[in-house]
């Protein structure tokens, strides 16, 4: 694992530690470990369904020419 290091404000730090102890989170890279991998996912998710868009889009103007064509 490589190190990573950042530099958090007092009231950023201070929500932290907050949801650690209510979510029970041991420490605080376990945490931000965790936060990381949540955004990604939900980036992911994102671009999935950006992608299933431009495939409904691009499968409505198929449709649209195949009925201009008849």
């Amino acid at each position: 694992m490589e190190n990573v290091s950042i530099k958090l404000d007092g009231e950023f730090l201070n929500n932290i530690e907050k949801f650690m102890k209510k979510y029970n989170y041991m420490t605080k890279a376990e945490f931000i470990r965790q936060a990381i991998r949540d955004k990604i996912q939900q980036m992911e998710k994102e671009e999935m369904l950006k992608a299933v868009e431009r495939l409904q889009v691009l499968q409505k103007e198929k449709q649209q020419m195949k009925n201009y064509m008849k």
